[in-house]
C-alpha cells in the first residue's frame, strides 16, 4: 500500500456468493472471537506508479472475528511494468533482485484466489488494491476475479475521530500492536484488526451488516479491458 501521490490512488445489492473463478477457502477450525465476522484482508505493494506493477501481496483470513490464517509472497511484475522506482523502493524496501525468482502475476493469481476463496476483500484505501488486481490482469490477459470489497479507510472515518486515517494511526486507535508499515503482510493484518474493531464497536457480526451500519458500500470489481502483453 502506498500513500496518495506515490502510485495509483488507493481510494446495494449483494452479488452472488460464488464464482467459477473464486474457489471457496479451505475450512479453518478456530475458536470464535468477539464478533462472528468472516472476510479476507489484502494489501499490495507496487514497484512503481503503475497499478499493474504488483511486487508483493499480503493476505489475512478472518473467521469468527479472528485472524486465523495469513499468507504473503513476492511477485515479479509484468513486463513493461517491472521498473522499480526509487521512491517505491524507499517505501517498501523491495528491489528488483528480490523478485527475480518470484512467481509472475499470472502464476500467483491462482494462489491468491485459492487463499481468499469467495470472501469479501477488505483493504485500507481499497480503490488502490482493487486497481492493482484490475490493471495487472488487464496487462497479462488474465481474467480479473470479480471480488466484492470494502475499504477500511471509509469504515475508520465512520468509527473513529482522528486527524489522519493513515493505516498506522488507525491501527493504533483500534488497539493494534506496532507493526512494520508497508510490509504487505503486516499491513493486511492491521487492516483485518481494524475491521474487526469497527464491527465490535458497531455491534454487528457480518461485513454486509457492518457496511449498512456505517453507511459504506460493499463494491465489486469491474474488470478493465484486456491489453496486449508488453514485450520485454
Amino acid at each position: 500500500m502506498l500513500p496518495p501521490g506515490v502510485s495509483a490512488t488507493k481510494s446495494a445489492r449483494r452479488p452472488p456468493r460464488t464464482s467459477a473463478r473464486l474457489p471457496r477457502a479451505a475450512a479453518v477450525t478456530t475458536q470464535g472471537g468477539g464478533v462472528a465476522l468472516d472476510f479476507t484482508a489484502i494489501d499490495f505493494e507496487t514497484a512503481n506508479s503503475s497499478g499493474a506493477s504488483a511486487c508483493a501481496v499480503g493476505l489475512a483470513r478472518v473467521r469468527d472475528g479472528r485472524v486465523v490464517a495469513t499468507a504473503a509472497w513476492l511477485i515479479k511484475p509484468p513486463a513493461g511494468h517491472d521498473t522499480f522506482a526509487a521512491i517505491n523502493v524507499g517505501i517498501h524496501g523491495i528491489r528488483p533482485s528480490d523478485v527475480v525468482g518470484a512467481p509472475d502475476w499470472s502464476t500467483q493469481l491462482d494462489r491468491l484466489t485459492a487463499f481468499a476463496g469467495a470472501d469479501v476483500l477488505v483493504a485500507h484505501n481499497a480503490g488502490f488494491d482493487m486497481s492493482v488486481l484490475r490493471r495487472a490482469c488487464a496487462v497479462t490477459g488474465d481474467e480479473c476475479p470479480p471480488y466484492r470489497y470494502m475499504c477500511s479507510v471509509q469504515m475508520s472515518r465512520k468509527t473513529y475521530s482522528l486527524a489522519s486515517y493513515r493505516l498506522p494511526l488507525v491501527a493504533a486507535e483500534a488497539g493494534c500492536s506496532p507493526f512494520a508499515h508497508h510490509d504487505a503482510l503486516a499491513d493486511a493484518v492491521a487492516c483485518a484488526e481494524i475491521t474487526i474493531d469497527c464491527a465490535r464497536r458497531a455491534g454487528v457480526d457480518d461485513v454486509h451488516a457492518l457496511a449498512a451500519h456505517l453507511g459504506v458500500r460493499v463494491s465489486q470489481i469491474a474488470a478493465e479491458p484486456r491489453l496486449e502483453r508488453a514485450v520485454a
